[in-house]
């Protein structure tokens, strides 16, 4: 009889349990957060916000004409409520901060270090875009539902105010809160293609800011393109009153507003994902 003598011990090599995405959107969530300015520009930038809306509350109850209508202050207190100069600095804002979320970790290195823990470049920058729209998301709501809360309270105290159950209030302060994160993964998109800080920053104002100001409604296509801009999008969302809209040759629509907040998002999120996984570090 033979006699089989035991082979050498292999190796054994010891497999790492894969990270499953509710552990990547933990890490995202603790980056984000980590950032020493995240706290202060939210907070800052929603108390200007808040208080930029009130002043024009109580402009507006201040110079109420007694023998007018209700009915013809329903746009002044929706506007009220979110005017503006509040949709221009929430602009500033998120952009700033989806810009920063991403731009930061190249700046300091730290994008080495997570796609060296988290091969998949794109499950992790998906984890971060979902981190980031989260907490925008909750940021414009806190912002929004705020601002109209207080503004109707002073309004209603010369019975103009309105609640969220009137006609077009609600969609209003849907479009004020979604603006935030639409602005922010925005930001992210153009900081993937960037990587520097002041000019992803620029370039996110740009976008936000110079863009819709660029084209007008006089032409079939300059309306189009105008119409496809995050910001004349929130503007005919925010638009109840149809008068000044009717009065347009080329008139957006609410159904084309609500797809330019759902395409602008989506498509920076596809880009950055191929530039991400393309690209080199």
């Amino acid at each position: 009889m033979t006699t089989l003598t035991p082979a050498a011990d292999a190796p054994r090599t010891v497999t790492e349990p894969r990270g499953r995405f509710r552990d990547l959107l933990a890490a995202e969530w603790i980056k984000l957060w980590s950032l020493r300015s995240m706290p202060w520009v939210l907070g800052l930038s929603a108390l200007v916000i808040i208080g930029a809306n009130l002043k024009s509350a109580t402009y507006t109850y201040d110079h109420f004409a007694v023998g007018d209508t209700a009915s013809m202050y329903v746009q002044t207190a929706l506007n009220d409520s979110f005017n503006m100069i509040a949709a221009d600095i929430l602009m500033i804002a998120a952009g700033s901060i989806g810009a920063i979320v991403i731009v930061s970790e190249y700046a300091t290195g730290m994008i080495r270090t997570t796609l060296a823990a988290v091969p998949d470049r794109r499950a992790a920058l998906l984890a971060k875009a979902c981190v980031l729209t989260a907490v925008m998301l909750g940021y414009g709501t806190l912002v929004a539902g705020t601002s109209f809360g207080l503004t109707q309270a002073i309004l209603s105290g010369r019975h103009i105010g309105l609640s969220i159950t009137h006609p077009g209030a609600l969609r209003f302060v849907a479009a004020a809160a979604l603006f935030a994160p639409v602005c922010a993964l925005i930001g992210m998109g153009l900081g993937v293609l960037i990587r520097h800080t002041a000019a992803t920053v620029v370039a996110t104002l740009l976008v936000l800011f110079l863009l819709p100001a660029s084209f007008n409604d006089t032409y079939r296509w300059s309306a189009a393109v105008s119409h496809a801009m995050p910001f004349t999008a929130w503007r005919r969302l925010a638009q109840v009153d149809m008068t000044d809209v009717l009065v347009s040759p080329y008139p957006a629509t609410v159904a084309g507003a609500w797809l330019t907040f759902a395409a602008w998002p989506l498509i920076s999120a596809a880009i950055a994902t191929i530039v991400v996984h393309r690209r080199d570090l």
